[in-house]
């Protein structure tokens, strides 16, 4: 395999990757984002009013209606703030150090984008597993109201995951050790790890863990040969538009939905039925995206 575009993003790390650092990084952080998260968790009330927060509250868990959704979206902004006040004071780099030169950046992201959409256009003709098809969720009227700011909170959770984990933590990680068993394996179990949730999956966890797992390997793989965070980016957010926009599994994270799949995430057999066209998506949309890059 050759990697010689992510030295654009391993470069300026390498003056600070002593794991020490890193470990400073995380350190420095996690706290500054937990302590933003409780001011807008504190804020959000007063912000709604105390009758629109008593509807709203219930469904912000779940995500099982627009405004939760929302909510949930919009927190990893913070997460972004976070993370560039560590780049500062822990590694004294910029956040464009770790997303690559940012007309690459954009015009990656933009050829990624296009071959993700002729590819889930075509996917839209494939037929669902028996007893899947999604049903009515959303009006399109209120789906299409509330779409400048879905797509605003979703490219923020989007970016800020890869900012994060292919930005950050495989950077830093490959300015320290060459194998990429280690900065393309060890942040993709982070990330996978972190969408261990028992209690919404059930005994399907470990599936959604695995699913992630393997996302984050071509994630890291599109960044190593991009040099920058576009393509990652684009595949990162077709993919959540389509799950959280487009179809979600009833109750969880479908308040933004236009369509519902009648099944919930702890339905084993259902989730089973749909693991193969996930894995083709997400296999053929990492392909593409390595074609284009060659042009």
């Amino acid at each position: 395999m050759r990697y010689d575009a992510h030295e654009i993003l391993v470069g300026p790390a390498r003056s600070t990757a002593h794991p020490a650092r890193l470990l400073a990084g995380i350190a420095l952080g996690v706290p500054v984002f937990v302590a933003l998260s409780f001011g807008y968790a504190a804020l959000l009330p007063i912000l709604f009013g105390p009758e629109a927060w008593a509807q709203i509250a219930p469904g912000i868990e779940t995500a099982s209606n627009p405004q939760g959704v929302l909510i949930n979206l919009f927190v990893f902004g913070l997460l972004i703030v976070a993370l560039g006040l560590t780049l500062r004071i822990i590694h004294r780099r910029s956040l464009w150090s770790i997303i690559g030169p940012r007309a690459l950046a954009i015009r990656q992201f933009a050829r990624a984008m296009g071959v993700m959409l002729l590819l889930y256009g075509a996917l839209l003709f494939l037929p669902m597993p028996e007893g899947m098809d999604p049903v009515a969720n959303l009006t399109p009227a209120h789906w299409l109201m509330l779409l400048p700011l879905a797509l605003t909170g979703l490219f923020l959770q989007v970016f800020a995951e890869e900012l994060v984990f292919r930005g950050y933590l495989q950077s830093q990680l490959a300015a320290r050790f060459a194998s990429p068993l280690v900065w393309m394996v060890l942040p993709s179990l982070s990330f996978a790890i972190l969408h261990y949730d028992p209690v919404s999956f059930g005994a399907n966890a470990w599936v959604v863990v695995a699913w992630a797992a393997t996302f984050g390997l071509a994630a890291a793989d599109l960044t190593a040969r991009a040099g920058t965070l576009g393509p990652a980016t684009a595949l990162h957010f077709v993919n959540n538009f389509s799950a959280i926009m487009i179809a979600a599994p009833r109750g969880q994270f479908d308040g933004l939905a236009l369509y519902a799949y009648p099944f919930t995430l702890d339905n084993a057999e259902a989730l089973w039925a749909m693991m193969p066209l996930d894995l083709l998506i997400l296999v053929c949309g990492w392909l593409a995206i390595r074609l284009s890059l060659r042009r």
